[in-house]
């Protein structure tokens, strides 16, 4: 869909310039869903879109923004990749509208020169959390977190069984989401929760999460491991699991745990909270600026495994904690890291840049 010379003049235009489907843009599209039909809005680059949603590619966009029609109007381009702020800087250049330049920074390591030399050409630069925020050298203008969906992860009232390919002898399980690999500190807690297992034969760990063949040694002295520990059979490594299964597989378990080494933003902790489950998660990612210890989850170090340990004894043990956990964790979410909360603050940082 190419818009024409009767479409609404664009008012926001979102970059979409990476053919390989990333966690940007998964973001991207699940608050696109709610800005959509509140901006005249539409999407530089077809990768990944709906039907749904209007889309331009480079040229066409630019022979609109250089047009008689453009005269007088101004225009947020939001970027969230290199190629996009270029994208965006030759669009000002050439355009006859004022094009504001959006870029939102995530990445928790120090840009190159080139990229901060982007930066410096922006209208105004946002980040998602203080730890990404932490790696400017001049402070973001807004600090805009991810949301979730709400709905797709909630709460359920009845106890939900495991897929039927998965039998585990156990009552109550453990769980970590995401590529299993030592970054995500799977080990952490395959060591922290090995002692537990052995002591608490109601108790299974389930590890949800593609297995890349690098990975297998890793994953195989994992298991070893739990082999030598007498409780290989409650320690259950699933592989990738269909993106629709996530939601039932969150509302399974007792526990999710969250044990980066480091993080971009790190959703699995919202996607846990909104479910309603109660979460350990490392002082990784944005992690410590969405958890209050002991009010709607527990913080540990990272690669701690003692405190890992004792984090998860306290869950194990005491159903109260993980209850009154588990509750909170859904309120915040609903408070402050819905994806409806992610999408208007952006709306409204769109608008006040626009009128600057």
């Amino acid at each position: 869909m190419t818009p024409t010379a009767s479409d609404p003049f664009p008012e926001v235009i979102l970059g979409n310039a990476n053919r390989r489907f990333s966690g940007v843009t998964s973001t991207m599209l699940q608050v696109l869903a709610h800005q959509q039909d509140q901006a005249a809005l539409v999407v530089l680059g077809a990768w990944h879109l709906p039907s749904t949603v209007k889309r331009v590619q480079f040229l066409p966009l630019l022979r609109k923004l250089c047009s008689r029609q453009a005269q007088g109007r101004t225009v947020v381009f939001h970027a969230r990749r290199n190629n996009e702020m270029i994208q965006g800087l030759i669009l000002r250049y050439f355009a006859r509208c004022t094009v504001r330049l959006l870029f939102t920074s995530t990445a928790q390591r120090h840009h190159t020169r080139f990229t901060r030399w982007l930066m410096t050409q922006m209208d105004s630069v946002i980040s998602t959390c203080n730890a990404a925020a932490g790696y400017l050298k001049t402070p973001p203008d807004k600090l805009i977190p991810h949301g979730i969906d709400t709905e797709r992860y909630q709460p359920t009232r009845e106890p939900v069984a495991l897929p039927a390919d998965l039998v585990i002898p156990a009552r109550h399980y453990i769980g970590i989401f995401g590529r299993v690999r030592a970054q995500k500190g799977v080990d952490v807690l395959v060591n922290a929760a090995l002692p537990l297992l052995a002591r608490h034969s109601d108790w299974a760990l389930i590890i949800v999460g593609e297995i890349k063949p690098a990975e297998q040694p890793f994953v195989n002295g994992l298991k070893q491991q739990a082999e030598r520990a007498g409780v290989l059979d409650r320690v259950v490594f699933t592989g990738p699991r269909p993106f629709e299964e996530l939601p039932s597989l969150f509302a399974c378990m007792s526990i999710v745990t969250a044990l980066s080494r480091n993080e971009g933003f790190g959703l699995t902790v919202l996607e846990a909270m909104s479910s309603a489950r109660a979460v350990i998660a490392s002082r990784a990612g944005a992690w410590p600026d969405i958890l209050t210890p002991e009010e709607n989850g527990l913080l540990v170090d990272i690669g701690d495994v003692s405190s890992t340990e004792a984090a998860l004894q306290r869950l194990i043990t005491d159903g109260d904690l993980r209850s009154r956990l588990a509750a909170n964790a859904r309120q915040t979410v609903l408070d402050r890291f819905s994806v409806e909360t992610e999408a208007q603050a952006l709306l409204s940082h769109y608008r006040a840049l626009a009128q600057a």
